[in-house]
């Protein structure tokens, strides 16, 4: 150190943030699915493919077992159309007054949760194809039990109008990610008792599904005709019984690099202060761009093969890693997340180190963070 002063080095060219993303995992993830399902796979695309753009994802998923598409919201919906998507797809969140009169010219599928929804559904020009949606356990999305006859009469009197064709029934199962868990027993029981209801009343769903990527993982039962998996796709199973391989790599370069005295406070708060002379790097990422602020202190990354902490708060643009004795470079390139082959941190551990799941890690990565996409086709040629 000079005159006391920490020696502060700037990158003369620093790249940018990058999270890329593996279509040849999303490929092999679904081979894994398709083959655990007994019925139809549908590739559920929703959220912007879970972070990782739902068109590549899509197609993807679609060129390796995947037949048909997921979505909540029709924009959802509309936006692989726009892709040139022409399979099935499903769109099944959506107000009373969504836009199903387009739903219905653009062929895409909606759920039917209530007695309001299939009216405006029914009210709209031409025959609408819908998934009745029943209430297997959640008290989330989906029609009550209390509800369920009424709407499979009604859906019956809208289908001998013409104006709705009913070729689904739909659950969702909320303890998937415990096989083990007695909720999901009595989920499977109501969405067998929903289906028999629907026929009672004259209806003849083609499409039963209940099971999303946990149950197709774990429980047959579950599958009926078709399972909808959209956390598999991109390698994260809540179950953890499946090996499945993360598509999201997520680096950032060293922008400063400066060497500091035992005792330097660091970040706002100044809640860490380095217990001995060390080295700190500045990396221009933080909670802005998708770092949870909430894994302050705990989080780590990867710099020249080591792990290295993160110290010192997660701010919105920036963050902290202590480099140790050895130091680093400016525009050296730092793995924030990846599928761990490597020794990095993995999308799992910063979901532990923020107390929340591999979801809200993936799909909180901020938009200016830049993509780059890598394709399967090396999986193709093999093929």
């Amino acid at each position: 150190m000079s005159g006391g002063l920490a020696v502060v080095q700037r990158a003369t060219t620093v790249s940018k943030p990058q999270l890329t993303v593996d279509l040849g995992a999303v490929a092999r993830n679904t081979r894994t699915l398709a083959a655990h399902a007994s019925g139809e796979l549908m590739a559920v695309v929703k959220a912007d493919g879970f972070g990782h753009g739902a068109t590549e994802v899509a197609r993807t998923a679609l060129a390796h077992g995947a037949t048909r598409l997921g979505v909540t919201s029709l924009a959802e919906a509309f936006a692989l159309r726009d892709a040139g998507l022409v399979v099935p797809v499903l769109s099944w969140l959506n107000p009373v007054d969504a836009d199903f009169p387009a739903a219905a010219v653009r062929d895409v599928d909606v759920a039917v949760p209530s007695l309001a929804h299939l009216a405006a559904v029914a009210a709209a020009p031409g025959r609408q194809k819908v998934h009745l949606h029943v209430d297997a356990g959640m008290a989330r999305d989906g029609a009550e039990p209390t509800e369920w006859a009424a709407l499979c009469r009604a859906a019956r009197r809208a289908e001998q109008r013409g104006e709705v064709e009913v070729v689904g029934v739909m659950g969702h199962l909320g303890c998937a990610d415990d096989p083990a868990d007695a909720c999901n027993a009595c989920g499977r029981t109501r969405f067998a008792w929903s289906v028999e209801v629907a026929r009672a009343a004259g209806l003849r769903p083609r499409d039963r599904h209940l099971a999303a990527t946990a149950a197709t993982l774990t429980d047959p039962r579950t599958h009926h005709t078709m399972s909808r998996v959209g956390a598999g796709l991109v390698g994260i199973d809540p179950s953890r019984t499946t090996a499945l391989e993360p598509a999201m790599t997520l680096t950032a370069p060293l922008v400063q690099v400066r060497r500091v005295r035992a005792g330097t406070p660091v970040g706002y708060g100044h809640d860490h202060r380095t217990t001995h002379a060390t080295h700190l790097g500045l990396l221009p990422l933080g909670y802005a761009d998708g770092l949870p602020r909430v894994a302050s202190g705990r989080a780590e990354v990867l710099v020249r093969g080591v792990r290295r902490p993160l110290v010192g708060r997660i701010s919105m643009d920036q963050v902290v890693v202590d480099l140790g004795a050895d130091g680093a470079q400016p525009g050296d390139t730092v793995t924030v997340f990846g599928p761990g082959r490597d020794g990095e941190p993995t999308v799992a551990e910063w979901a532990a180190w923020a107390g929340t799941i591999e979801h809200e890690v993936v799909t909180g990565i901020g938009a200016r963070v830049p993509r780059l996409v890598r394709p399967a086709t090396y999986l193709r040629r093999l093929a």
